[in-house]
This record gives structure tokens, C-alpha cells and sequence, in this order.
């Protein structure tokens, strides 16, 4: 019988479970596509270019995606590295879709953000690395396309710390920026690695090893690469940040890597430093007790589900995280939210849209369940007995709303179903005015571009042509207060009361101005603009 404690303990210290956050364009499939590239997981890297030839990125599964050539949807891959098992989550780059990738954090140890060289640190990045700092995850940053001409190096450093609020300590440091990128110099190895370019990366980098003052860079590089390359590491090492291990684990320091993904450069010593320092899967707090993933008693929660992944099957995908013990296909758990026992006979792991078949998983990985319907984002699966919960997933409040209906009221039911499941996705949020019905459901989304997505998966996959009125609120609110009648409000008249598909109250403002009229006319009045999902969905 083999011990289970250190098979535990074994699979918990080589798991790496992290998501890649970036603004659109800034890289991040292709970063994606190199990593897998190094794992075997796929054999030809720069598919993401290579739109005309109908080579789409691994990641992208949707058909709507290979169109667009954008993400619109979280993906799970998982692939093996010098005895490392990695659990990359990519998410949506597009803003549009970012609610999916604020959820798809819940369920990462640690992050990568993708940085521009050229465009440094862009609004997306913002949003994504605030959602990071409030889970207190390690943050690891690149910053890519340093084959083309980028910002100087301590002014990038400078914004990162100036717009995210976080100090980074440069792994490697650039040498040429504008244009001329002749390599990076290795601080952790005091050696220079001169940049080889190549089709998609495919050449060998060469390094020579030696201090930075050695005689034999200034032939290399030339005198005046040479003498910005010293005086540039004096500075750093003189006024710079210390590398602290402790400080980067509790994500107040970000190490930072120069290099770039199209060309391949710098993506190995990036993957195998961050391998390095980068968490397993630790201990989760509950409102009730510490979860350790070393623990024998499996438990996990539900942070994302996809239905119609594969059209042919109209299938619906749970997406677990495992936070401790060990999995086993067929066994039994609890499903804490909906109170009874449930068995687990179809787990799956992925590669994109692809996925095999499972008999055994651990913490840190992320696993498939075939989903009759019984599953919600935020959903506890547990073994054993005792009361564990996991914290809802947070909901952020959606920006563009729209009344949507079938063009054929014969569709109805169809029309129902794809909206029920989309919104169980959390692909939208679904409203209905008090005391009208539910003629003409409101749509609420993140994005606008996620009512065209809205459109085509409710064409594609239900057969439902829609008609969808835009209209003009831009902020909702949930009513915090437990008991009190929102028809008895004074509101603003262009504010509407709603209530979610959780049946909690909200409000919907035209802008800021509303909301600060409805609160200073209504003193007791307690509004919040992120709730959590751990009620079971009620459908309309």
C-alpha cells in the first residue's frame, strides 16, 4: 500500500498552477503556445500569426475566437517540465471578457503579467493586476517584444511601481532598447546572453559568462552597449530593489524578465526561474477551518463552467480546482451547496478544447466534470464529513446592459435555456425589472463585445436569432441591505430596481452622479459593487 502522505506531498511540491494576465496584443498566446512549446505539449510554435493558413493558437477553442483571433474565453492546459507539473490557465486578454478572468484567478497559486516593451503598463493590466493584489498572489512579470523597440528599461520599472503600486526586482536587464536589442544580461548568473533570432525562436541563444566589467563583453557588444550595460547594473545593483524570496511569495515584489515570445528569446530562463519560485499549492483559509492540500480528505470548488465545448455533444464542462487530497475517478463527495453526495465518473483534463480522460489528479490541478446541471460557479466539493465552504466567486458589476428577446416568441424555450446556461457560466448577467415579468430580460455584461458572443452562441448553439436594445445604464449595485423594500426607495428617475437570477435587488445607474443622489437621499441605503455568487441559482 503506498503512503499517501508522501505521495501527497510529493505531487503538491512540483505542482505550478498559474494564470497569465495581459492588455490585448500584449503577447500572452503566444507566450502561452512557447511554454507548451517546451513542455512537448504541442510541436509547432507561431501558430498564433498564421491566422490565414487556419492555424489557430492551442488556447483558442471557440470557433468565434479563430475568427476574431482573440480569446474570449478562459482555457486549461496542463503539461509536464523537468519533473514540474504546470497548470497554465490562459485567460481573456480582450477587456471585453475580463470577468472571466477575474474569476479564472480564483483558481491560480500565482501570476505572470505580460507587459509591452513598447507600450509599458496598459488599462487591462491595471484591472487584472488589482484582482491578483487583492488575492495576495505572487506576480511575476514579462515584458515582451524586446526584439522591437521599447521604453527604457528604469522608466518601465518606474510605472510599474508608480501606476500598480508594487516594486519589481529585474531578473535580467536589456541591452538596446531602440530597436537594436543585442541580448539581455543574466544578474542571478552574471553572464550575457546575446539574442539570436531566428524563425519563431527556434536557434539556439549563446551566453558568454563573466563579470559585466570583463574585458571580453566590450569586444562583444561593442564599447557603447558595453558602458550603458555597467553603468546601468552599478545603478541597479546600488539603488535597486534586493531580491527577496519572502517579499516576492507574499507578491510585494515582482521579479521582471526582459524578452520576447515571438522570437523565443528569454522564455526558457523565464520558465525555469519561475518554476523555481514560484508556489505550490498551499493551505486555503475557510470560514470554518485551514484546508491543506497535504491533507487526505479531498476538497475543490467549481470556478468555471462552459457549456456546447464540443457542439456535437451539447456537453456542459465543470471546471474544478482541486485544493487538497487525492482524486480518483468514480469516487464519492459531498456537494456541499446543494447538501448531498455525488460521484465523480467522467473527470477529464485538458488541452484547450482537447481532454483525455483522467484516473487521478491532485491539488493544483484543474479537472473537468461532466455537469448535468447540478454544478454553480463557486460550488464546494468535498470528501468526508465536517462543513467546508469555500468562498463564493467573486461577480463584478456589469458596464453595458440591454434588453434581449427572440425575434421568433416560438423560440422562447430555446431562448430560456441559452440564456439560463450562458448566465450559470457567468458569461452574462441576467436581470428582471420588479413586478413586470419576464417579457424582456435584461442583459448585463462587462464588455459590449460580449453581446455580440451573446448573439452568436445563442444562434449557434440554440437556434435562437435575437433582438437585443441597448440601453443607457452603465453601473449596477446590489443592495446590501438584508429586509429592506427597494420600491419604498427615492431613487433618481433614471434608475431602474432589477433583481439578479440569485433574486437579490439591484439597482442599474446611468452614471456616478445617480448613485450618489441615491445614496444621500437614501441615509440607510448600503450599496456594493462585488458580490459573490454561493446561493444557488434560481432560474426566471
Amino acid at each position: 500500500m503506498p503512503d499517501i502522505k508522501a505521495e501527497l506531498k510529493k505531487e503538491v511540491s512540483r505542482r505550478k498552477t498559474f494564470a497569465i494576465i495581459s492588455h490585448p496584443d500584449a503577447g500572452k498566446t503566444t507566450l502561452t503556445e512557447k511554454l507548451l512549446l517546451y513542455g512537448g505539449a504541442i510541436r509547432l510554435a507561431g501558430s498564433v500569426k498564421a491566422r490565414k493558413a487556419n492555424k489557430y493558437a492551442v488556447s483558442d477553442w471557440m470557433e468565434i475566437e479563430k475568427q476574431r483571433g482573440i480569446s474570449v474565453t478562459s482555457s486549461v492546459m496542463q503539461f509536464e517540465y523537468n519533473n514540474f507539473c504546470i497548470n497554465i490557465l490562459d485567460t481573456p486578454g480582450h477587456q471585453d471578457f475580463s470577468e472571466d478572468t477575474y474569476r479564472t484567478l480564483v483558481a491560480a497559486d500565482s501570476a505572470v503579467m505580460l507587459i509591452d516593451g513598447a507600450k509599458g503598463v496598459e488599462a487591462q493590466t491595471i484591472k487584472l493586476f488589482h484582482v491578483c493584489k487583492l488575492r495576495g498572489i505572487p506576480i511575476f512579470t514579462f515584458v515582451n517584444k524586446m526584439d522591437r523597440a521599447s521604453k527604457d528599461p528604469f522608466e518601465l520599472m518606474e510605472e510599474i511601481e508608480r501606476v500598480l503600486g508594487i516594486r519589481s526586482y529585474p531578473m535580467n536587464w536589456p541591452i538596446g532598447t531602440e530597436g537594436d536589442f543585442k541580448g539581455v544580461y543574466n544578474r542571478k548568473l552574471k553572464q550575457i546572453e546575446l539574442f539570436g533570432g531566428g524563425e519563431h525562436g527556434q536557434s539556439q541563444v549563446s551566453s558568454t559568462v563573466g563579470k559585466v566589467d570583463d574585458p571580453i563583453f566590450a569586444d562583444l557588444l561593442g564599447s557603447h552597449y558595453h558602458d550603458k550595460l555597467c553603468e546601468d547594473i552599478e545603478l541597479l545593483d546600488m539603488a535597486g530593489d534586493e531580491f527577496d524570496k519572502k517579499k516576492i511569495r507574499s507578491g510585494e515584489l515582482t521579479p521582471l524578465f526582459f524578452g520576447s515570445a515571438m522570437t523565443n528569446f528569454g522564455v526558457q530562463p523565464f520558465l525555469e526561474e519561475f518554476l523555481e519560485l514560484a508556489p505550490s499549492p498551499g493551505v486555503i483559509t475557510t470560514s470554518e477551518t485551514e484546508i491543506d492540500p497535504e491533507s487526505d480528505k479531498f476538497s475543490g470548488f467549481i470556478f468555471k463552467i462552459q457549456a456546447n465545448m464540443n457542439p456535437t455533444h451539447r456537453d456542459r464542462l465543470a471546471f474544478l480546482r482541486i485544493c487538497s487530497g487525492k482524486f480518483t475517478k468514480g469516487m464519492s463527495v459531498k456537494h456541499v451547496n446543494a447538501g448531498k453526495e455525488i460521484r465523480l465518473s467522467q473527470p477529464q483534463q485538458f488541452m484547450a478544447q482537447e481532454r483525455t480522460i483522467i484516473e487521478e489528479a491532485y491539488p493544483g490541478d484543474i479537472i473537468g466534470l461532466f455537469d448535468p446541471g447540478i454544478f454553480n460557479l463557486g460550488d464546494t466539493l468535498y470528501e468526508g464529513n465536517g462543513n467546508v465552504k469555500f468562498e463564493g466567486i467573486p461577480i463584478f458589476p456589469a458596464e453595458h446592459f440591454a434588453r434581449v428577446t427572440p425575434a421568433d416568441t416560438m423560440k422562447r424555450k430555446q431562448f430560456i435555456k441559452g440564456i439560463d446556461q450562458l448566465s450559470e457560466e457567468g458569461a452574462i448577467q441576467v436581470f428582471k425589472q420588479i413586478d413586470i415579468g419576464i417579457e424582456a430580460l435584461i442583459i448585463g455584461v462587462v464588455g459590449a463585445l460580449q453581446f455580440e458572443v451573446l448573439e452568436y452562441r445563442l444562434k449557434n448553439e440554440y437556434g435562437v436569432q435575437l433582438r437585443i436594445q441597448n440601453l443607457p445604464y452603465r453601473h449596477a449595485r446590489w443592495i446590501e441591505n438584508e429586509g429592506l423594500d427597494p420600491r419604498k426607495l427615492n431613487l433618481p428617475s433614471t434608475a431602474v430596481i432589477v433583481e439578479d437570477k440569485l433574486g437579490r435587488n439591484s439597482i442599474l445607474f446611468e452614471n456616478e452622479w445617480s448613485i450618489r443622489m441615491a445614496e444621500e437621499r437614501n441615509k440607510d441605503l448600503k450599496l456594493v459593487d462585488i458580490a459573490t455568487q454561493d446561493f444557488k441559482v434560481r432560474k426566471f
